[in-house]
């Protein structure tokens, strides 16, 4: 027997696998598999490199040019430590609300588009609807990437692709970069009376976090009051610190994480080339004296800003069916921007907002998931002509 489901039943379904990103989704994309088998619809699976996490992809109706993607996230964020009032893994519903964890990030967006996969597919389109659903997108996109590189090589090209996050159904055209790096540096520890033969980790560290807030104040200095983004200028943030041992030892070891969120015309590489640089100036310091020190920088994150586009198709698609004709960006980021600098035509938009996204008692308005069918039914309307 073909399954059906409504898409709340096929939210449950997806809220009950526990897909935290530090966790396999390999049961999940079993059952997204498994459920496009039975309507006839074959899925390419993505392996990562561990073997215990996956990328899928499908496509309903014809391998043609001009189809439209509907892309989304499989992961989610941990539940450790936030008091919920219901389990996480269990899609609850109360008072109009459907609580669970990924229920609005962005399981919300996956069940519509799964559950009308049997009215794509009765509908008889003319052009295809492509499903991408990706890994460890919490954990800075880092799943998607091979997935977009194989669709680029073995579909046909589609015309637009629609992130589905959560805009409350606003057509989001524009999105914030985000470069994550972790620093260490290596000092020499000595006492503090004899400083001069020692190197502070956590001294130099100190530069090179001075360093951050300079470039931050810059770039508030130099900030386009016409830009939409909130703030509008690149921001440049360091957000955790450890070092040292005691006020009297000079410190051996300083590790701190920073945090770049991008305007999309700005490059992430010419800030990390920049602190690369002012690093080696202090690294060269600190070896005159103990050659044993030393700075290290690794990216842990690099994703790609989405920059509105200039006539772009899937702009005109996502406004014609929601009516959205406002100006919105936002300042998180999405695999968007991944696919645009593929050379797809991008938005975001899709049901529930950001602002329950990651919260205790995460949850989606029953309005939003009728919102959201509302919009794919129509996107089936479009290429059924």
């Amino acid at each position: 027997m073909v399954q059906r489901y409504t898409s709340v039943e096929m939210l449950d379904k997806l809220v009950g696998f526990p897909t935290v990103s530090r966790d396999s989704n390999l049961d999940l994309v079993a059952f997204v598999q498994d459920y496009l088998a039975g309507h006839g619809v074959s899925s390419s699976i993505l392996h990562d490199e561990t073997g215990q996490k996956a990328n899928l992809y499908a496509t309903l109706g014809p391998m043609v040019p001009g189809g439209v993607v509907l892309s989304g996230h499989t992961d989610v964020v941990p539940t450790d430590g936030q008091a919920w009032s219901s389990d996480p893994f269990s899609l609850t519903e109360r008072d109009g609300r459907l609580y669970g964890r990924g229920a609005c990030d962005m399981k919300g967006f996956l069940a519509i588009a799964l559950a009308l996969v049997p009215e794509a597919l009765e509908r008889g389109l003319n052009r295809p609807i492509h499903l991408a659903l990706s890994h460890d997108e919490e954990t800075g996109c880092l799943g998607v990437a091979p997935m977009i590189s194989e669709m680029r090589r073995v579909l046909p090209e589609a015309s637009a692709v629609i992130v589905g996050e959560p805009t409350l159904m606003k057509v989001v055209t524009g999105h914030k970069g985000f470069v994550g790096l972790a620093t260490r540096v290596r000092g020499h520890e000595v006492h503090s009376s004899l400083i001069h033969k020692g190197v502070s980790a956590v001294m130099y560290g100190a530069r090179l976090v001075t360093w951050m807030d300079e470039r931050l104040r810059e770039n508030i200095a130099g900030a386009d009051p016409a830009s939409p983004f909130e703030p509008p200028f690149t921001t440049v943030h360091c957000g955790v610190i450890h070092g040292g041992t005691a006020g009297n030892i000079v410190a051996r070891d300083c590790t701190f994480t920073t945090d770049i969120r991008l305007l999309p015309t700005e490059s992430g590489a010419s800030y990390v080339e920049r602190y690369r640089a002012f690093a080696d100036t202090l690294e060269a310091e600190m070896k005159a004296i103990r050659p044993e020190t030393g700075i290290e920088i690794d990216i842990f994150t690099d994703i790609a800003g989405l920059a509105p586009e200039h006539d772009g198709e899937a702009e005109a698609l996502a406004r014609r069916l929601t009516g959205d004709n406002g100006e919105h960006v936002v300042s998180y980021g999405t695999e968007a921007g991944l696919f645009q600098n593929a050379g797809y035509s991008v938005v975001v938009c899709g049901p529930g907002s950001i602002e329950q996204a990651h919260q205790p008692d995460e949850y989606i308005d029953s309005s939003q998931i009728a919102a959201g069918e509302g919009f794919v039914r129509s996107v089936f309307d479009q290429l059924a002509r």
